[in-house]
């Protein structure tokens, strides 16, 4: 009877421990998937469950959306892969001559391209000149193809203008950075939610105005190559319902 008795004893103490190895495993998962879930970017959860509430009310489109975004979003540079686009699109004017037409740098935005107004336009005018068309054509050669959003800012000096066409140096920027965008998309092909235009008169210069030499730096349209992190902050046209959709 007694040796019986050790067995039984020795079968609940084996349970015991099986129990226990299942308990530690458990947690062990736990911590594993909450880590996980900590590591979440949470834009893309937000879209995912925009897409689900989406699909639950009956509609199917944001998620055929965010399909063909997500094949091409690998696609966005970074600010390294910005750089190269930096070197080539330098290279290239150093080979025709022309460096002094523009300047690049890399910022947190992204690629900047600092084009002259004296390249670009006449003054006082929000109309290309013919120089200013190759220019532009060399440009977008070497960022047309990049699927980053594209920015077109516009900037003047701080001399006041009062016209019928431009009322202050916001109209004119507005209108300078809007000739650029429409020339890139009408003779480049770059898709219009892939570009945007904004004026910021003389409020972003780049030098004190305080000399001549200063103020014709400031007078610049700036083509922004956007960064893949701020490329993705940026509304396009998928993003919206059609009516046909929310009819659905």
């Amino acid at each position: 009877m007694r040796r019986r008795r050790k067995i039984n004893s020795d079968e609940n103490l084996e349970r015991w421990l099986l129990t226990y190895a299942d308990l530690i495993t458990l947690l062990l998962a736990f911590f594993i998937v909450m880590y996980s879930m900590s590591q979440v970017d949470n834009k893309k959860f937000g879209k995912v469950s925009e897409a689900l509430n989406t699909i639950l009310r009956g509609g199917t489109s944001v998620l055929r959306q965010q399909i063909e975004q997500d094949k091409t979003g690998h696609g966005l540079l970074r600010l390294g892969n910005l750089r190269l686009v930096q070197q080539k699109v330098e290279e290239r004017f150093r080979q025709l001559g022309r460096q002094e037409e523009l300047q690049t740098e890399v910022t947190e935005r992204g690629l900047v391209i600092h084009i002259l107004e004296s390249t670009l336009f006449d003054v006082g005018s929000a109309e290309l000149k013919m120089r200013a068309m190759e220019v532009l054509d060399l440009v977008a050669e070497q960022v047309k193809d990049r699927p980053n959003h594209i920015r077109v800012e516009g900037h003047t000096d701080d001399r006041p203008i009062q016209t019928a066409i431009f009322p202050s140096n916001w109209e004119l920027s507005s209108a300078r950075a809007t000739s650029v965008v429409r020339y890139l998309s009408d003779n480049h092909g770059i898709a219009p939610d892939r570009i945007s235009a904004l004026g910021y008169g003389e409020f972003r210069p780049v030098k004190p105005n305080n000399s001549v030499e200063n103020r014709a730096k400031n007078r610049r349209v700036d083509v922004v190559v956007l960064a893949m992190e701020l490329t993705l902050t940026e509304p396009t046209s998928q993003l919206y319902f059609s009516d046909a959709d929310n009819q659905q």
